[in-house]
């Protein structure tokens, strides 16, 4: 018998040219367990519905661990002839139980077989991917906990504007990542759909059983429509697209402790273990790990931009284009799990250098607002109070000055028989304490966050 699946129609071999060029052993070999675990269940199944024996269903179960072992052992050659790991599989399991071998491919094909694994993988990947951001999270709030009473500046447009809590900095970023879980939790439902038992497109004849596969396999529910499985790429764009989405986070707050790393900025002891030298400049200390992290972005973006490309004009059902899908798929999960992985490291041994920021808290007029607001509170219309605090900060420009140190006269003259108290709510202290509304800065708002978060993820 011909070494392909498909090789009864040609009377010739296949030119080696073409099978070094359709090949995809090279990468789909990591999905060999998932293979295997995807055929024990059908195995069992065709044995349900008597189309083999219980008896040969155990010994291809019991064959394809062996199979499995040896993979994991390195013992199993891979070879360009045999195209993908599925037929690597299939000839083992025949070379050790010959005709009882054969009959494990019946009511199905390579189309639904494919997808199949694909999605147990990408599932798992989704499962692992959830443990990798919720370690992250614990990384922030741990550092918001340790950090709660340092206050540092926010910025927008990378321009000092207003006084936060380093926890409320902190657990800002614990809500992307919440989001990026959600995200990744609802694309798995999606995922959890049985595919196998589809076939090529049409379905088949004999009386196979998907629903005792689908419980087998742990998925949710059965693929509806054999047609739409095998050109089904909705959920690897979803979830390279969930993948982008963690990439575009993760790159954001290197870009930010990049610049934080600065001797300019000088707010972050980043640790010698996450960092690297140079050849010839022996002072320096680079943020490589950071820098990777958003380098590393582009990569996952592209691989989405692939995947969309790829599956744009294609016609129904299965077309061979669809193999290149593993290789966006496989390096986006691996780029970001390895963002991921040094990410959580890297936030706890990370410190916040505190005398520098307290030293330079009152740069940058980040108590403008809060003058603004305590105006508009004795009664001054918000355009007129944000035109009076604009002059008083022009005037501090041209003395070189802080607000508060501004003469009283100034003050009463925005705001006749309330200047000294208006006054009063200068400073970044008192601008944090200053604020009041749900989910802000203010001291007992981060206070029941940081609780909430520390339940939540069992902290």
């Amino acid at each position: 018998m011909s070494q392909k699946t498909w090789g009864g129609r040609f009377t010739g071999s296949t030119d080696s040219r073409v099978e070094a060029f359709t090949e995809s052993i090279t990468f789909d070999k990591r999905l060999f367990r998932h293979d295997i675990v995807g055929s024990q269940a059908h195995a069992r199944m065709l044995a349900e519905v008597g189309l083999i024996t219980a008896d040969e269903a155990e010994k291809i179960a019991t064959a394809l661990d062996e199979i499995g072992q040896e993979i994991v052992d390195g013992k199993m050659e891979f070879v360009t002839s045999l195209e993908d790991i599925h037929t690597h599989i299939e000839k083992a399991l025949i070379g050790r139980l010959g005709d009882i071998g054969r009959k494990l491919h019946t009511g199905r094909s390579r189309n639904d077989q494919v997808i199949t694994d694909l999605k147990l993988w990408v599932r798992d990947a989704i499962d692992e991917l959830d443990g990798l951001l919720l370690d992250l999270q614990k990384a922030f709030v741990e550092s918001a906990e340790r950090e709660h009473n340092v206050i540092i500046p926010g910025y927008t447009h990378l321009q000092r504007a207003q006084p936060v809590l380093a926890a409320h900095y902190f657990l800002a970023y614990v809500e992307k990542f919440q989001r990026d879980r959600e995200r990744l939790r609802d694309c798995r439902t999606r995922v959890n759909i049985l595919p196998l038992g589809a076939a090529a497109l049409a379905g088949t004849s004999l009386p196979i059983n998907r629903e005792s596969v689908r419980e087998k396999l742990g998925f949710d529910s059965v693929a509806r429509n054999s047609l739409d499985v095998s050109s089904d790429r909705d959920f690897a764009l979803e979830f390279v697209f969930c993948l982008s989405v963690i990439a575009t986070h993760l790159s954001g707050w290197a870009e930010e402790w990049v610049i934080w790393s600065t001797t300019e900025f000088n707010f972050l002891d980043l640790p010698d273990a996450f960092c690297t030298g140079s050849s010839i400049m022996p002072h320096k200390k680079n943020p490589d790990v950071l820098e990777l992290t958003r380098g590393k972005a582009g990569r996952v973006i592209g691989a989405l931009q692939h995947l969309f490309v790829l599956v744009k004009g294609l016609p129904l059902a299965y077309n061979r284009d669809l193999q290149e899908d593993k290789t966006a798929i496989f390096d986006s999960m691996d780029t970001v799990g390895g963002c991921l992985a040094v990410a959580a490291p890297l936030v706890r041994q990370t410190k916040l250098r505190r005398e520098v920021i307290a030293a330079r808290l009152d740069a940058g007029f980040l108590d403008a607002t809060t003058l603004m607001e305590a105006l508009i509170a004795r009664g001054v219309p918000m355009r007129s109070a944000h035109e009076a605090v604009g002059n008083l900060v022009r005037a501090c420009e041209e003395r070189k000055c802080r607000l508060r140190d501004l003469p009283n006269s100034l003050f009463e003259a925005v705001a006749p028989s309330h200047g000294a108290t208006v006054k009063a709510s200068l400073g970044v202290e008192n601008a944090i304490d200053a604020f009041k509304s749900y989910g802000s800065t203010a001291p007992t708002e981060v206070a029941k966050r940081l609780d909430e978060w520390k339940q939540k993820l069992e902290l």
